[in-house]
């Protein structure tokens, strides 16, 4: 199995990180630069669709992708993201409500601050992204509806997503090897990669903390195989966009 993580593009939140008294959006979406990472991010997926050598170890997908799955995060950032690269890809995009961020979608006001909100409801999915295959009960409620989640209760969704990946996507004897293509957030993925290493959140050497940093619409590689094991190929590649639209 492959897993790609791809980062979302461009948020509002993300561009105004640094604007003073700017007050962030729960469920921000999308700035003209992330709508344009997104489609710079479909087009290099599309043209390196193919493999084109399926003798050759493929590490850095020099060879192509031959993507298989694509989920995506309920965040309007992610799966207005993920949107075009499954349209340009002609596979189903599917909507997997645990790649969430943490945190999930709370209020940021003051005095409301943390407290849960629903999410975007169904209707707002079939008006703006028709081709996500959504969860059979989510209705006009909204995803969410749930109280802020800590980080100590990230990190056993961050597990359980890596065992239900094994179980839908792992190597089986006699079949195709499944490329599965993750579009989530920055936070979420090191929670992830603290499953797949089996490392403490956020620790570092000398008492130092750790991170691991994602540019928007960034490409992350992971190999899975019971020969092998887990091979980290590349992390946060983003040499498929110009220099002008690479953004953290």
């Amino acid at each position: 199995m492959q897993i790609y993580f791809i980062r979302h593009g461009q948020s509002i939140n993300n561009a105004n990180n640094k604007t003073k008294d700017y007050e962030e959006s729960p469920d921000p979406h999308l700035t003209e630069k992330g709508q344009e990472q997104a489609q710079w991010l479909a087009k290099y997926l599309q043209e390196k669709q193919d493999i084109t050598n399926h003798n050759l170890w493929n590490p850095q997908n020099q060879h192509g992708f031959g993507l298989t799955h694509i989920y995506t995060s309920l965040m309007e950032r992610a799966a207005t993201t993920a949107a075009p690269s499954a349209r340009a890809l002609g596979i189903p995009l599917t909507a997997w409500v645990d790649l969430h961020e943490g945190g999930g979608i709370y209020a940021r006001e003051k005095e409301n601050r943390f407290n849960g909100l629903p999410g975007r409801p169904r209707s707002f999915f079939e008006q703006h992204v028709p081709e996500l295959r959504l969860p059979d009960h989510l209705d006009e409620s909204g995803w969410w509806n749930r109280p802020y989640e800590t980080d100590e209760e990230c990190q056993p969704r961050a597990d359980k997503v890596l065992a239900d990946l094994l179980a839908r996507h792992s190597d089986k004897e006699g079949q195709p090897e499944e490329r599965v293509a993750l579009v989530s957030h920055g936070r979420f993925f090191v929670h992830l990669m603290s499953a797949l290493l089996k490392l403490p959140w956020r620790q570092g050497a000398h008492g130092m903390k750790s991170w691991f940093l994602l540019n928007n619409c960034s490409i992350s590689r992971f190999d899975i195989s019971p020969e092998r094991g887990i091979t980290i190929c590349y992390l946060n590649r983003s040499d498929h966009l110009p220099a002008h639209l690479i953004s953290e």
